[in-house]
């Protein structure tokens, strides 16, 4: 499986690939940053965040493409930007038909370090280890990236198996439902058949 992370920012979008599957070793093919002057106009920031990720997404082929779930913050102006970087890496997924996964930042560290509430810091240092890299990315948005790919190949299978048993049991429902309105409908349409006996 390979995993484009995208850590969604209008200064900075992290960006990540990532190769492998749960339970074995995992490969970085690639990390980066895609940057944009905070001076220029909005437009042109969000059109430089779709042109870099396109490039990442030309390059490395990924299959799925996970993003960093936007929440709640005091910076209304900051989240704002980050919603917006979040929907341009989801738009340039989505046209490709690239799977899109979003992941909450509390999700990504207790996948990775084994607590939602740890730092940048511990992020960085466990994306380092797990994908035994001599240092770790620079800047953190990098290495949160490649965090949130490393969490959806690690989620993806459980997903999965999850994602299959509700779509096992929608179809069966339905059947079982339809089997009763039939049923019925066929025991309104047959008056005669009441009160008869075996």
């Amino acid at each position: 499986m390979r995993v484009l992370g995208v850590d969604p920012g209008l200064t900075r979008c992290g960006v990540g690939v990532v190769e492998g599957v749960a339970g074995r070793p995992l490969t970085m093919l690639g990390v980066g940053v895609v940057r944009t002057p905070a001076d220029a106009e909005l437009g042109l920031r969000l059109v430089a965040v779709e042109q870099g990720i396109e490039r990442w997404l030309d390059e490395y082929e990924p299959e799925y493409v996970a993003v960093e779930r936007v929440f709640s913050q005091h910076n209304v102006r900051t989240v704002m930007g980050t919603a917006q970087a979040s929907a341009v890496a989801m738009l340039c997924a989505a046209r490709r038909g690239i799977p899109v996964a979003l992941h909450t930042p509390s999700e990504v560290k207790a996948a990775v370090t084994g607590s939602g509430r740890a730092d940048k810091a511990q992020v960085g240092a466990m994306v380092t280890r797990l994908l035994r890299l001599s240092a770790p990315p620079k800047p953190a948005d990098a290495a949160d990236a490649l965090a949130l790919a490393i969490c959806h190949i690690w989620r993806a299978p459980a997903q999965n198996r999850l994602q299959q048993a509700a779509a096992r049991i929608g179809p069966d429902r339905a059947v079982a439902q339809n089997r009763l309105q039939q049923a019925a409908a066929a025991h309104a349409q047959n008056p005669a058949s009441k009160g008869r006996t075996a």
